[in-house]
Order: structure tokens, then C-alpha cells, then sequence
């Protein structure tokens, strides 16, 4: 596996951007300089983090999200520790 996280990245099983094993490995995000763990999805090139509103859920039974701009950066858990 490469050490860098891929450009967009989905929590969403649905989502054709699901990676079930990098999920599993671990990604942190740091949004405007702000370590987020409410994240649903990500995109580094469009600058944008999909977060759960509260506890809302659509009629479907997901969470409800909201898109937010600014910078992001992702970054591998297990190699954050490493220093």
C-alpha cells in the first residue's frame, strides 16, 4: 500500500468511492487546520468534507450531511504515529 491517502474517500458503502480496506487502516482529517472525526467523505483536489449534521437522519435511515469548504488533509493513522 502506498503512504499516501487517495484524493476522495467515502465512509458510505454505497458510495463508488468506498475503500472498505483503507477505511479499515485508518484515515485521520485535518480540515483548516482542525482535526475532524465526524467526516462522511472527503475530496483533497475539489477542497470540500462532507460532516453529519447532528443527529438528523433522510428518510432512508443516513445520517444527514453537509458540504464544507476549505482545506483538507488526510493523512494514514498508522503512520502519524511513527512521527
Amino acid at each position: 500500500m502506498t503512504d499516501t491517502p487517495p484524493d476522495r474517500l467515502a465512509t458510505d458503502p454505497r458510495s463508488p468511492h468506498h475503500d472498505p480496506a483503507l477505511l479499515e487502516r485508518g484515515i485521520g482529517i485535518r480540515f483548516n487546520g482542525e482535526e475532524r472525526t465526524n467526516v462522511e467523505e472527503y475530496c483533497v483536489s475539489e477542497g470540500w468534507v462532507r460532516v453529519a449534521v447532528g443527529r438528523a437522519l433522510d428518510r432512508r435511515g443516513n445520517p444527514m450531511t453537509m458540504k464544507v469548504k476549505g482545506k483538507v488533509e488526510p493523512y494514514f493513522l498508522d503512520t502519524a504515529d511513527r512521527g
